[in-house]
């Protein structure tokens, strides 16, 4: 098993909006042999992939594609479930923006095949 590491930093937005309408909120994003959690201040009414941009996280990683990668606030996808799109979703105090990877192989593809061999020896 690879070593996790948990990055941290905190960045400010440049706005000339005043502190009190400023907003802490984080990006995170994980690979398999390491975990990134940014932590920043935004203005009030940043939308999630404003947040995203903000951050500089797709410069540390520039394998993220903002059009094609799903995107949730503590687990729950944007764009699903009455969520708005990145885009148009207005991140609140302390919200989380996790930036998904896309999967590799279709986990009920692999509990199948798993069930059919598990199966497969129980017969022989």
């Amino acid at each position: 098993m690879a070593d996790s590491t948990v990055e941290a930093s905190t960045i400010e937005a440049s706005s000339t909006e005043t502190k009190s309408s400023m907003i802490t909120v984080e990006v995170a994003y994980a690979l398999p042999e390491k975990q990134t959690l940014l932590s920043l201040s935004v203005p009030a009414g940043t939308t999630a992939l404003e947040a995203v941009e903000q951050s500089g996280i797709l410069k540390t990683y520039p394998n993220i594609d903002t059009n094609s990668d799903k995107m949730g606030i503590f687990s729950q996808v944007l764009g699903t479930k009455g969520l708005d799109e990145p885009a148009a979703y207005k991140m609140r105090e302390r919200d989380r923006i996790e930036i998904y990877r896309p999967l590799i192989v279709d986990p009920k593809e692999v509990r199948r095949r798993r069930a059919e061999e598990a199966k497969a020896k129980k017969e022989a």
